[in-house]
């Protein structure tokens, strides 16, 4: 007998060996809750609990989630699971995240015993045609022997299109032996970075040329700068280009580099909004920019895309100019091909308006306002917060209060449900920043709708001893939808929720907390929760805010008449019946609507453009 006959006479349980596929590939941890017809996979989990964690989750949606949000903290495979039948759809929110922020997951979906299937036995469903869309890669095993390799494949394929492989298995297959050899094609040439497309001379002296001609140009960068955000900054000062930002580049860009406004849209700053509204010339960087119907489309101007995906061309606006390039390697030729430009009285009141507006958000940020509203809750946030603290930011207000008022850097991570925006996605993905970044700080930042989604699992922190500090801004109200409803003739419908004592349902699970009212209250709350998190064990605070709205900036509008820049705000802010009289709607001035929301320092954008000198 050879040696490759021994080898192959030694046998091994398909699901263990489809779990060693998957730990080659440098998974340590997979998320799920046990289901019959998952049993095998249960068992094999058991078997290689020297090799891999099974985190027993509460609720398959947050399984799904935290995978998403580790697959987007690490940019590896991760790895989640869900039984025949409900198991299988309640994964499907957390997948459907993960598809659209591009994010690598795995997806390993039970099913019955094969000798079961078509008989319609309890809980068998035809379960592929549910994943066809959310999935790149959507396989039912048909052999116990190919378990391993299709795993593989999948793994394969989630890397390739960044999105999600599902594998669908029958119970039986995963307790067959099959031959015990290596079925992984994972190796170190899987590890090697990848080249972008580079621009060409030509193409950067054309947008050169654009530039040049413009009188207002804006960068709108993405996430695809990833670490050039400082050579993004020396080609904007060097060109006297102002930066926006769409919400994933958050912390690619210096904060405090003055050229740089802000986001846009609703989540924004208010000197980017404005900025983005007199624009001639739109520059996307790397940005795949979710509402663009609505800011792209206020008014005309020229439209340059850079991006390394020749499918994003057009996407969101019609192109004056393509370049298919990697965004840092455009960036660096752009600056070597470039010649320096005089001081611009435009990129001076657009940095001016930024200022205004920092200036705006300290002074929110540090009174003492009673009662609790949000700013002081991050101002104690940013307190504690170590340089290089894990942030998982749920949907709602908290977005919006996360990219103003929350200090992020390029040594920090991150995580939001960006383009899916799913509820419920905070505490699954500071789940999955302590166990991917055990030795960072981590926090959970969640209003009371999403929390009260996926508040189960707090019992998850507590079984595996994460360190997590969950802040819960909690006011009775889906905030985000309220401050929506402001601005349609409508009464307010479905948005008070009632009240909970999440301290109390926190401390009933077994996880330390606290509840705040009051500023005063603050310090102290977040200095417990630094003592308790450095000691292993999470901490929940219960921070009851007022549902007051923060300042709606894309309600101001701007249009260029008769060589004036005039400013005003929609005729849509503020449309509620509650604010009607026998005259109609009120209509407001800008000064009015900024005073509205403590902003009497606030300057208009006319102003400071007149202010400057700038030529329209």
């Amino acid at each position: 007998m050879t040696n490759t006959d021994t080898e192959i006479s030694k046998t091994v349980p398909a699901s263990v060996a489809m779990l060693r596929v998957i730990e080659s590939w440098g998974v340590n941890h997979i998320y799920g809750y046990p289901g019959g017809s998952f049993n095998s996979t249960m068992h094999a989990l058991d078997l290689e609990k020297d090799n891999i964690d099974y985190i027993q989750i509460r609720h398959e949606q947050v399984g799904a989630l935290a995978a998403a949000a580790d697959a987007k903290l690490t940019g590896k495979i991760a790895v989640c699971f869900g039984s025949a039948g409900p198991g299988a759809t309640n994964l499907l929110t957390g997948l459907y995240d993960a598809k659209e922020d591009h994010a690598p997951v795995l997806a390993l979906i039970g099913q019955v015993p094969s000798t079961n299937m078509n008989y319609n036995y309890f809980q068998e469903f035809v379960e592929n045609p549910m994943f066809a869309d959310v999935a790149v890669y959507n396989r039912l095993v048909m052999t116990p022997e190919s378990l391993p390799y299709v795993i593989d494949k999948a793994i394969r394929e989630a890397y390739k299109h960044n999105g999600v492989a599902v594998v669908v298995i029958p119970n039986d297959f995963g307790y067959v032996q099959i031959p015990d050899v290596p079925y992984t094609s994972h190796s170190n040439t899987d590890n090697k970075v990848v080249a972008g497309p580079l621009a060409t001379d030509e193409e950067v002296d054309q947008f050169l040329a654009m530039v040049k001609e413009a009188k207002r140009p804006v960068f709108h960068v993405g996430r695809g700068i990833k670490n050039g955000g400082d050579k993004l900054v020396e080609l904007s000062k060097k060109l006297q280009i102002p930066i926006v930002m769409t919400g994933l580049a958050k912390g690619l860009i210096p904060d405090s580099y003055e050229g740089n406004l802000g986001t846009a849209n609703r989540a924004a700053s208010k000197a980017a909004d404005e900025i983005m509204a007199v624009s001639d010339l739109v520059i996307t960087i790397g940005a795949d920019f979710p509402f663009a119907n609505l800011v792209y489309r206020t008014h005309e101007f020229k439209f340059i895309q850079i991006d390394n995906d020749r499918a994003q061309f057009g996407r969101h606006h019609f192109l004056d100019l393509g370049i298919w390039s990697d965004a840092t390697a455009f960036v660096e030729k752009a600056i070597e091909r470039s010649e320096k430009v005089e001081e611009s009285p435009y990129f001076k009141a657009a940095a001016a308006d930024m200022a205004n507006w920092k200036e705006y958000l300290d002074y929110l940020t540090n009174r003492n306002a009673e009662p609790l509203e949000f700013e002081a809750v991050y101002k104690e946030i940013n307190r504690i917060a170590e340089p290089n603290a894990v942030f998982s930011i749920d949907v709602g207000d908290n977005i919006i209060n996360s990219f103003r008022h929350l200090n992020i850097t390029p040594k920090n991570k991150w995580v939001i449900s960006a383009l899916f925006a799913s509820m419920g996605s905070g505490v699954p993905g500071a789940i999955a920043g302590q166990l991917s970044y055990p030795d960072r700080q981590v926090f959970n930042i969640s209003g009371d709708g999403a929390f009260s989604m996926v508040m189960q699992d707090l019992i998850t922190e507590k079984k595996y001893k994460l360190p997590i500090i969950n802040v819960v801004t909690s006011n009775a109200s889906l905030n985000f939808i309220k401050s929506e409803q402001d601005d349609i003739p409508m009464d307010y419908s479905g948005i008070y929720i009632e009240d909970q004592d999440f301290a109390m349902i926190a401390q009933a699970m077994g996880v330390e907390s606290i509840t705040v009212r009051s500023p005063k209250e603050l310090p102290a709350a977040f200095d417990k929760a630094l003592e308790v998190t450095k000691a292993g064990r999470p901490f929940l605070i219960d921070a009851k805010i007022t549902d007051k709205r923060s300042i709606p900036v894309e309600d101001l509008l701007l249009k260029i008449e008769d060589g004036k820049l005039v400013e005003t705000v929609s005729k849509n802010y503020d449309a509620s019946p509650s604010t009607q009289t026998a005259a109609g709607y009120k209509e407001y001035t800008v000064r009015e609507f900024l005073d509205r929301y403590d902003g009497q320092n606030l300057k208009p954008l006319p102003e400071l453009f007149e202010e400057y000198g700038v030529e329209l």
